[in-house]
């Protein structure tokens, strides 16, 4: 009589499942188990049952405990994780513990869990607010738990820890575990919300959209929107899912950024006034589960996530929107380096429902398969009610006296601005005080000598950092090569242009954000807030401010240099550029007030500017998709990139030549390298890239599919650090 076998996978680096045996209850396909795995007690998934087995069964070791009654991956949801695993090049055991919540990776009931919430106490509830007036913060959240409980992450977007604990202190306020409450007939009211609370009335463009995807509902359909930045897309997705909600159909919306999902939950309750989940890396490990559970259960009508949330199970899942799809913030850069868009429209591919991918700046190869007819295609050109474009120009700052990095003309513009009450930003993609610490003698440049770059300064810290691995050490007040005591700064970044704003514009209040300077998610939305109230004049920002935010008293964008990118390695780097500016520009001129952006360069005739400014993103990517074509770059080929990095370069070059020879002799592959990464020394060790390209899609994964097993076993691949990345989006 035969033994059953249960197919587990294990969240190892290894590319196989691993085969147990079943000696007492049958678990189901998709459930976890405990598993002995060497000395170690590891949780897997059940993949498959079988009868038999390529190994004697007397080998094989029995599953230790069933941790779960009941699938937590659906049919749907497997066959995803094993198509991911297969076209990524990826270890399947890896790929379903990435879509695990952690608390489930370590063996914990997947029931749901208890959450931390503050409430009012007796003493709170006879407080009046008013008697904290010395403490408006305090104040304010004293009145909000007065009037209902809140979850402790959802308070921390609004406040800090220090205000909480200070309540807390005060005997006004108590943490409390509970289950969160849900309802869930959450279907039945969004037909009477709307009918008492009507939607604004759409534009024509709008209309066309949202009557394009509503009568594809129940069926694959992939609709690129590409919008102008303050369009209205938010509300064609709010429109387009409205009918879906009211039968009951669940809404997955991916979002790019954390700093993104406030602003676009509150948007969704107050439309609906339903449940609405929120995914992010900020959530504890309970509330994780808690939103992963009410929505494989149905209790959640949206969840709004960043890139994993993409995993999310779903009772009864209806459609996926992909906001801002372009950014590479999509593509996980390490371990399993999946593309949260692309792993959006093979699942609604699978379970065959709309998918919209919204947009200002799409992507070369979104826009490629909705110009080639693949995807459905709508555009708004015009902004939400009276609001412009802004006007877009350069300015040529060669042989212009330079004032922290911005020219004498600049400086008079933005005073302009100023004077009539409105808001400028002002963005520069470097973060510290400046790019490098030099002698001012002998030129020689403080470096980190782990990464071959030169070290950044960070003024207000009094450190040097390195912004590739994070090493640092006190600012040197002497040359290390000739003694010399007069050390200069060389560059700017946004802690000197925020120090030099104030000195230029001292009767305005400037604000800077970047990631040095958001201490915590509360510390960014209050930033927000503040901005909003027209508390700052000045804003000085990385990428950070460039995504998505609502600014409506910006009448300035000044992009202080533009001219980093124009001369890149990277084929990408055009098109990135392109996005930002276009992202930027979208940031002024968002309410009545008409808005100008500046761009400052020393390439004021370059054409990739001159194309942008002049004709507008879309025509730039149109002409970019024709040039990818003539060099038979993505979307019109494939590319796979295999990396390598040791202490030694040879043993990393040495260990791909050895790859590249598993490829020699396929016509249908073109395989460029060994050669340096971009970046080719990153925290001391040597990095060495190797690029696979194919016109087929299918010849490409096949090839790699083959030659993977090969790849394991080389005699150089236990000596480097390897990575496969199927779809590269970055060759640093």
């Amino acid at each position: 009589m035969s033994s059953t076998i249960a197919d587990v996978a294990i969240g190892i680096p290894k590319r196989s499942l691993f085969e147990y045996l079943i000696t007492d209850t049958q678990p189901c396909v998709g459930a976890r188990v405990q598993v002995s795995f060497g000395r170690r007690k590891l949780v897997g998934v059940v993949m498959a049952i079988k009868d038999t087995s390529n190994w004697p069964i007397e080998k094989l070791k029995p599953i230790d405990k069933i941790l779960d009654d009941t699938p937590i991956f659906s049919e749907s949801m497997l066959t995803l994780l094993k198509w991911a695993s297969q076209y990524y090049q990826h270890p399947i055991g890896d790929v379903m513990h990435s879509a695990m919540p952690v608390l489930l990776r370590n063996g914990k009931p997947s029931t749901m869990p208890s959450i931390l919430y503050w409430a009012i106490t007796q003493a709170g509830e006879q407080t009046d607010p008013l008697t904290l007036k010395r403490s408006p913060k305090q104040q304010q959240l004293l009145a909000l738990l007065q009037q209902q409980q809140c979850a402790d992450s959802k308070l921390k977007q609004q406040f800090s820890s220090a205000i909480i604990k200070g309540l807390h202190k005060k005997g006004l306020i108590e943490e409390v575990e509970k289950i969160p409450d849900v309802v869930n007939d959450w279907a039945d009211h969004i037909e009477s919300q709307l009918a008492a609370h009507p939607p604004p009335r759409p534009n024509i463009e709008q209309s066309l959209a949202i009557t394009g995807i509503s009568c594809h509902h129940n069926q694959y359909h992939p609709v690129l929107l590409e919008g102008i930045t303050g369009s209205g897309k938010t509300e064609v997705y709010l429109q387009a899912i409205a009918p879906l909600l009211a039968q009951g159909h669940q809404v997955l919306i991916l979002v790019p950024e954390i700093g993104l999902t406030p602003q676009t939950v509150s948007r969704f309750q107050q439309r609906f006034n339903a449940p609405v989940g929120l995914l992010h890396s900020n959530l504890t490990d309970n509330e994780r589960l808690a939103v992963w559970r009410q929505a494989k259960e149905g209790l959640l009508a949206i969840v709004i996530g960043t890139r994993s949330a993409i995993f999310t199970p779903f009772k009864q899942l209806g459609m996926i929107i992909v906001d801002e799809e372009h950014d590479n913030s999509y593509k996980q850069q390490d371990g399993f380096r999946y593309h949260g868009r692309d792993l959006a429209v093979m699942r609604a591919r699978q379970q065959n429902i709309p998918l919209v991918l919204g947009t200002a700046t799409p992507s070369l190869e979104t826009l490629h398969n909705a110009l080639s007819g693949k995807y459905q295609h709508f555009q708004l050109s015009e902004r939400a009610g009276n609001a412009k474009l802004a006007r877009q120009q350069i300015f040529d700052i060669k042989n212009q006296p330079l004032d922290y990095g911005i020219a004498k003309g600049m400086q008079a513009r933005l005073l302009a601005h100023l004077q009539q009450g409105n808001q400028v930003m002002v963005f520069i993609n470097r973060r510290g005080y400046a790019p490098s610490w030099l002698c001012h003698q002998c030129g020689f440049v403080e470096t980190c000598h782990r990464c071959d770059k030169s070290y950044t300064l960070h003024k207000g810290l009094n450190k040097l950092q390195c912004h590739h691995c994070g090493d640092a050490k006190v600012i040197p007040q002497q040359c290390a090569a000739c003694n010399n005591p007069q050390m200069v700064s060389l560059g700017v970044g946004t802690e000197q242009l925020e120090q030099g704003l104030n000195k230029l514009f001292p009767k305005y209040k400037t604000l800077r954000i970047d990631s040095d300077n958001i201490r915590s998610k509360h510390r960014f939305h209050q930033m927000l807030d503040d901005i909003n109230k027209g508390e700052y004049q000045i804003l000085i920002g990385t990428q950070i401010l460039a995504k998505g935010h609502h600014f409506p008293n910006v009448t300035m964008v000044l992009v202080v240099d533009v001219d980093g990118a124009l001369f890149s390695m990277d084929f990408r780097a055009a098109e990135n550029l392109a996005q930002l500016i276009t992202q930027v520009a979208g940031r002024a001129g968002r309410a009545e007030n008409t808005g100008e952006m500046w761009l400052q360069s020393h390439n004021p005739d370059h054409p990739l500017l001159q194309d942008l400014l002049h004709n507008g993103y879309g025509h730039f990517a149109r002409y970019a998709i024709q040039e990818r074509k003539s060099a038979q770059l993505p979307p019109f080929s494939f590319q796979t990139l295999v990396r390598a990095e040791a202490t030694n370069p040879k043993v990393a070059h040495q260990f791909l030549a050895q790859v590249a020879q598993l490829f020699s002799g396929q016509s249908q592959i073109l395989c460029l390298g060994p050669f340096p990464a971009l970046m080719e020394k990153r925290q001391g060790r040597y990095r060495m890239q190797l690029l696979l390209q194919s016109n087929h899609r299918g010849n490409l994964q096949k090839a790699l599919f083959n030659a993977m097993p090969q790849i394991e076993v080389l005699p150089d691949a236990s000596k480097v650090r390897w990575s496969v990345d199927v779809d590269v989006q970055d060759f640093m």
